[in-house]
């Protein structure tokens, strides 16, 4: 026989949902019903609690606390990015292999890494390492900063020539 059921115990579960995008419940199922919940109802929560991410794919928390969900959204890198390109959500099933090819300014790559750093999701010692981190996913995500490639960008604040105040 299980163990009885403890309502005080708190769980937590991170997952990977398009933001305000019902996902499915078979996704969701083998990992919450065992604690107890609908996956229909967390799904609900989710796109509730993701609808200023439209189309975006963000990582979501979930505490469990007596059979109850609370969901946070922990933003990565590369859809703080997309976000601040602004672009129009697009539609996942028609289109696939985007490109963001958009322009974004070096004071929105710094904003960005403040708030990973703030969330303790950036492995940089220094404010000018986490930005350096940010500047790499925007080469990944295929966006330019400023008007230049990012990889210029970095080896500019590697040589001194931008500089990034802690600030």
């Amino acid at each position: 026989m299980p163990p009885k059921f403890d309502p005080t115990q708190v769980s937590y579960i991170a997952l990977r949902a398009t933001g305000g995008e019902v996902s499915s419940s078979s996704a969701l199922a083998p990992k919450i019903g065992p604690l107890g919940l609908s996956p229909k109802k967390v799904g609900e929560d989710i796109a509730k609690a993701t609808k200023d991410w439209k189309g975006i794919r963000v990582t979501v928390q979930l505490k469990v606390q007596n059979r109850q969900a609370t969901v946070t959204v922990l933003p990565s890198a590369s859809s703080l990015v997309i976000r601040a390109l602004k672009e129009t959500p697009r539609d996942k099933k028609k289109e696939k292999n985007i490109l963001h090819n958009g322009n974004m300014s070096l004071d929105d790559v710094i904003s960005i890494a403040r708030a990973m750093r703030e969330a303790d999701r950036s492995m940089a010692r220094e404010l000018k390492g986490s930005v350096k981190e940010i500047l790499g996913t925007c080469m990944s995500v295929g966006c330019t900063v400023d008007g230049e490639s990012p990889k210029d960008i970095q080896s500019q604040i590697a040589a001194g020539e931008i500089e990034v105040s802690e600030k």
